[in-house]
């Protein structure tokens, strides 16, 4: 995925972004969404070892479990699953990107880590350390960008997970609202946001396993959690395959094949 021309591009905007904001100006965001197993994180830190970055995730500021177990009772149960808007702790986020593009030579700043296998944030005390001030901030996150869908659009269930779980539609309409809402001044942070478009929800399946393995250092997931891991992308499905025809605000968008090569670029980053 890693396209040596691509990384180029990201230089030359970023050589813009740092020109046109001063020297001493806070370093630009730039944003990466694209379902789950795209290749975010891979560009992500990439692009922040290339140009003296700090790469950051979405992932990584997931609310607790236990505030996730807080937001199921009070406003849906489907919200204990971390992934979807609503999910994430977006006043920290907030804060660390402001620490982050203010931060003086000698400032340490702790980026928050989530640990996937436990469902829950790690300890502070594992966080990793940025010293000083980024050239850039690299964000990445599956949903970045996205935008709410028309009221009508969500009426009916995209998938099992929202025709048995969501018979009311509360729970999508929740997070569409918080779409339009704090996901939207997310975006309006961002300097620009790439796209990594996969040719359609049918792989995102495989990418999760494939991601799920990696992380657990494993050539493949058994057939028992590939089956529980198609019930967890469920909770995904509906704003992907929203994402995927044309319902995100993004500056370069990146068409990728089944093994994540590169089709086609559209948009003007960089050029």
């Amino acid at each position: 995925m890693i396209d040596a021309r691509l990384i180029d591009r990201i230089g030359r905007w970023i050589d813009q972004r740092i020109e046109a904001m001063g020297r001493d100006g806070p370093p630009p965001i730039l944003g990466i969404a694209g379902s789950q197993g795209s290749g975010k994180s891979t560009l992500a830190k990439a692009i922040a070892e290339r140009f003296g970055g700090a790469s950051l995730s979405l992932d990584d500021v997931y609310l607790t479990q236990a505030e996730r177990v807080a937001m199921a009772a009070r406003a849906h149960p489907l919200f204990a699953t971390r992934g979807p808007p609503g999910t994430h702790d977006l006043g920290l986020l907030n804060r660390l990107l402001d620490r982050l593009q203010g931060a003086e030579p000698d400032d340490l700043t702790p980026l928050p880590r989530f640990d996937k296998l436990a469902d829950d944030r790690a300890p502070e005390a594992d966080w990793p350390v940025v010293k000083g001030r980024p050239q850039v901030i690299v964000l990445e996150g599956w949903c970045l960008g996205a935008t709410p869908q028309a009221e009508g659009d969500l009426v009916a269930p995209i998938n099992a997970l929202e025709a048995r779980q969501d018979v009311e539609a509360e729970w999508r309409r929740a997070v569409n609202d918080a779409l339009g809402q704090a996901y939207a001044r997310l975006r309006a942070r961002l300097d620009a946001l790439i796209f990594l478009k996969a040719p359609g929800f049918d792989v995102v399946l495989d990418w999760r396993c494939e991601q799920e393995a990696g992380l657990r250092g494993q050539d493949a997931v058994s057939l028992e959690r590939r089956a529980a891991l198609a019930v967890f992308i469920q909770h995904y499905e509906r704003l992907s395959r929203h994402m995927m025809t044309g319902g995100v605000e993004a500056d370069l968008i990146i068409a990728l094949d089944r093994e994540r090569g590169v089709r086609s670029l559209e948009g003007g980053l960089g050029a």
